[in-house]
């Protein structure tokens, strides 16, 4: 029998949870015993590698942290935090004896939103916690509401992502994106595909002037996925984080009415489809696993059930029956 998870034993509905982290028991004793009389759940952890553990299992709502320990230092703990999705949200204070301004500097380039110097006071460590706590919660609240929006999108087909401009990382995903990156394109997070990067980048300037940039297009066969850059999240830094829409769409609706319209065979149809595209029979081939000559027996047997000699007036009758039934269709 599995274990139970950390999210699953913590009271969250009652209670915040906080993640101590200090190298020094007297340090987490005293923080635990004030900590947990003002009603806090309370996690700790003596090194850098139990915190991060620690972080990723239970998903804290804060994290206290000493910035000096031995082996990982605090500062290098802020920032594998904020490098992880899971982890990334989460507000981290840090707990320093160094008062020197490079120190407090490091401690919020790391990924600190505030800190508290030693010796520490519980009064002053609990009255900054809860102003950090209250943003936290907001901030919470709003992704909670937006990934349901966004999940919700799943059932009708429109997968969406989330991809951090300055390294090109991949933030979030629903599940249908998942799926679909790693089928186009064989990745998986944090990787975004290079494609969508270069994209991202290039448009980047007309999506900050509110000039919606043209979409991009990966085919694959008749199957073509979209994306379609929607609207910029978190903060603008490095250009901030936004987030693109997918959608799958398939032509195979498309060869199947040139199939009943023109009274073709399943592979006449789609050897039409890829003339209309502009493939010569050598490329077609190599889509359909055929041999140019037998794409050209094919193609025969089209240009004779549609009346005509070429594959340009294949192409142009084709063309315009699709249009009719499928006006949507992008030749």
């Amino acid at each position: 029998m599995n274990a139970p998870s950390y999210d699953q034993t913590l009271d969250r509905a009652n209670s915040d949870v906080v993640l101590v982290v200090d190298d020094v028991p007297d340090n987490l004793a005293m923080l635990h015993d004030a900590l947990d009389e003002s009603g806090y759940t309370v996690l700790v952890a003596t090194s850098g590698e139990a915190a991060l553990q620690r972080a990723s299992q239970a998903l804290p709502d804060v994290v206290l942290l000493d910035a000096m320990m031995p082996g990982m230092d605090g500062f290098e703990v802020a920032r594998r935090l904020k490098a992880e999705p899971r982890t990334a949200h989460i507000p981290i204070i840090f707990m320093t004896g160094l008062t020197e301004t490079e120190h407090l500097v490091a401690a919020l380039e790391s990924g600190g939103v505030d800190y508290v110097t030693k010796p520490i006071k519980p009064k002053e460590v609990l009255a900054r916690m809860s102003v950090h706590l209250q943003g936290a919660r907001q901030a919470r609240q709003a992704a909670r509401q937006a990934g349901q929006a966004r999940n919700a999108l799943d059932a009708f087909g429109y997968a969406s992502i989330t991809v951090r401009v300055s390294d090109g990382r991949l933030m979030w995903q629903t599940p249908l994106a998942r799926d679909l990156l790693m089928r186009y394109f064989g990745t998986a997070a944090p990787v975004t595909p290079e494609p969508v990067v270069s994209w991202l980048r290039r448009h980047l300037p007309d999506a900050q002037a509110s000039i919606e940039p043209p979409r991009l297009n990966h085919d694959q066969g008749a199957r073509r996925l979209t994306f379609r850059l929607h609207q910029q999240t978190g903060d603008s830094e490095g250009g901030g984080d936004w987030l693109i829409v997918m959608q799958e769409v398939s032509d195979d609706a498309v060869i199947e009415a040139m199939s009943l319209s023109f009274k073709l065979t399943a592979r006449e149809a789609e050897v039409l489809y890829w003339v209309v595209k502009g493939k010569i029979n050598r490329d077609i081939g190599d889509i359909l696993g055929a041999s140019p000559a037998t794409v050209k027996k094919h193609l025969e047997r089209v240009y004779a059930k549609l009346g005509v000699e070429t594959r340009t007036a294949a192409a142009g009758m084709a063309m315009n029956r699709i249009r009719q039934l499928h006006p949507q269709f992008e030749g």
